[in-house]
């Protein structure tokens, strides 16, 4: 009688990092580069004035800036200044449309970060980059309205919030922000992990571990003050400056990561421990407190101005977004002087 003997066991599938990532986390690609978010197939996707110029700057730049330009002028006479910053909303809107026809989740588009601190300006821009998505057959509720977390911000987010339209609150660097952003009912907030390490790289004058991070502490503080308070507003952290930082939050509600680190991810096949958990979070330690109530103008000046780190980083980034945001227009003003020779 032969003898009888059991098929060969099939061995396990060995899952990589980012694909471990992506079964606590929310993973969002942090580029305007619609091939390279097919690629990478993450859930989300977000875009700023950087990220716009670099995609205005490649192959397909010209196309996307005639695209622009052709609505720009089919909707209304304007001229000038007017024309250009047109140009540039409806720029934002078709790349925040090609992203979203590759993500399944949702796109972040920013408002002007020269407009931070004009509540009332700010919220035209949002309401206009809104009435265009909407113009494009695009549902609102794929749409978040990134803006710069200053004071004025803050109080356009938590107006645009009962408005319906929903709010990426970025370049956090301080708890006073992120406390008056869940305060305002921001539908999600940006801390910068890297930017905030490289502050204190340079302050020391020393490296940093993954764990003693100052950018990863300070995520996972606002994570756990936002599950203890019962906040909604989803915490995601942004700006990594190595994968260890992007692990070091796994489990974290959302991550932005470029594709750099993406593809680092791909390419590691070590076992990824979750290290933020709702649960945990809300039953660990007493719930800490800024102020009796909600933190009023005055209060969350004063404890962001105590914050050197926050205060240098916040104005550099915004300094930062506006200088990408002049350069843009300068390139979508030489493409209108060349439409009309």
């Amino acid at each position: 009688m032969p003898e009888i003997t059991s098929p060969p066991a099939k061995k396990a599938r060995t899952l990589d990092a980012f694909e471990q990532l992506k079964s606590m986390t929310v993973v969002v690609a942090d580029t305007g580069d619609v091939d390279t978010i097919r690629r990478l197939q993450p859930e989300d996707a977000t875009t700023n004035p950087t990220l716009l110029l670099q995609a205005v700057s490649g192959a397909l730049g010209e196309a996307l800036l005639d695209r622009a330009l052709k609505a720009a002028r089919a909707a209304s006479p304007l001229e000038g200044e007017a024309l250009v910053s047109d140009v540039c909303d409806r720029l934002a809107v078709l790349v925040g449309c090609d992203i979203l026809r590759a993500v399944q989740g949702l796109i972040s588009t920013e408002v002007d970060a020269d407009l931070s601190f004009d509540t009332n300006a700010t919220l035209t821009k949002a309401r206009r980059l809104m009435q265009l998505y909407k113009e494009a057959g695009v549902d609102s509720g794929r749409i978040l309205i990134k803006l710069g977390s200053t004071w004025e911000s803050i109080q356009a987010c938590r107006q645009l919030e009962n408005e319906g339209i929903h709010c990426n609150m970025t370049l956090i660097f301080s708890f006073a922000q992120a406390v008056a952003c869940a305060e305002a009912g921001a539908t999600l907030i940006s801390p910068f992990v890297g930017r905030i390490l490289d502050w204190y790289k340079k302050a020391e004058g020393r490296d940093f571990t993954a764990e003693e991070d100052p950018g990863v502490i300070s995520v996972r503080r606002i994570y756990s003050y936002y599950k203890q308070n019962g906040h909604e507003t989803v915490v995601m952290g942004a700006s990594f400056r190595s994968t260890g930082e992007i692990l070091a939050l796994a489990g974290c509600d959302k991550l932005t990561i470029g594709p750099k680190f993406l593809d680092e991810l791909k390419q590691q096949y070590t076992f990824v421990e979750r290290r933020l958990d709702p649960e945990v979070a809300r039953s660990s330690g007493e719930v800490e407190r800024l102020a009796e109530g909600p933190l009023d103008e005055k209060q969350f000046r004063w404890h962001h101005n105590e914050d050197a780190m926050a205060t240098e980083k916040l104005a550099e980034g915004l300094r930062g977004f506006a200088k990408d945001l002049v350069k843009l227009k300068h390139l979508v003003r030489a493409r209108i002087a060349t439409s009309k020779a």
